[in-house]
C-alpha cells in the first residue's frame, strides 16, 4: 500500500527552542509553532483559529534553530508526522503525542523578524532519519542569482523586419 507523510507549516514559535543531546551526542531542538487560519463563518463573520504544533529538529538543524530562533519568530517548516505512545508513569494509562519531525526549514521575514519575503539558508536532512547529519538546502544568496540580462536592441519596424512562417509559435 502506498503512503505519503509530508507536512508544510508556516507560523511563529510559541516558545524558545530547548536544545538537548541524545546519548549519541546528536543535538535535538524541541519547540512549538502556532499556525493561524482566517476564514468566514457560515454567518459571514470573520473568524480565526490557531493550531499549535510541536516540532523536533535534529543534528545541525537543531543547533541552527537554537541559535537563530526565539519565541515569536516566523518560520517555514518542511517535515513529517511522528506518532509516539507511552505509558504514563503516574498510572494515568496510555498517552500519545503527534509531533512534526523537521526535515528542512526557511527563514521568513527580514532580519528584524518582521514580515516580508522569505529566503536564507535552510537545512535539510536528506536521509530522512533523525540522527543523520543535515545537509544544506541549495542556497539562494546573491552569488547564485543570475545576472540581470541587458535589454537586446530591437530591429526597427517597417520594411527591414521580415517574418517567416517558422517564426510564428502557433
Amino acid at each position: 500500500m502506498a503512503s505519503f507523510n509530508r507536512v508544510l507549516l508556516m507560523g511563529n514559535l510559541t516558545r524558545d527552542p530547548q536544545l538537548k543531546y541524545l546519548p549519541s551526542q546528536t543535538p535535538v531542538a524541541e519547540f512549538g509553532v502556532a499556525c493561524n487560519r482566517k476564514f468566514k463563518s457560515a454567518q459571514g463573520e470573520d473568524r480565526e483559529e490557531v493550531t499549535f504544533v510541536d516540532v523536533a529538529a535534529f543534528g545541525k538543524q537543531a543547533e541552527l534553530i537554537n541559535q537563530y530562533f526565539t519565541k515569536g519568530k516566523p518560520i517555514f517548516i518542511e517535515g513529517r508526522l511522528k506518532y509516539d505512545q507511552w505509558e504514563d508513569k503516574q498510572g494515568g494509562g496510555k498517552r500519545s503525542k503527534l509531533t512534526v519531525v523537521m526535515e528542512g526549514f526557511q527563514f521568513v521575514g527580514g532580519r528584524d523578524g518582521g514580515g516580508g519575503g522569505g529566503g536564507g539558508g535552510g537545512m535539510r536532512n536528506q536521509e530522512g532519519d533523525e540522527g543523520a547529519p543535515a545537509r544544506p538546502m541549495p542556497a539562494r544568496g546573491p552569488a547564485q542569482r543570475p545576472a540581470p540580462q541587458q535589454p537586446q536592441p530591437q530591429p526597427p519596424f517597417g520594411d527591414e523586419q521580415q517574418f517567416h512562417d517558422e517564426d510564428i509559435p502557433f
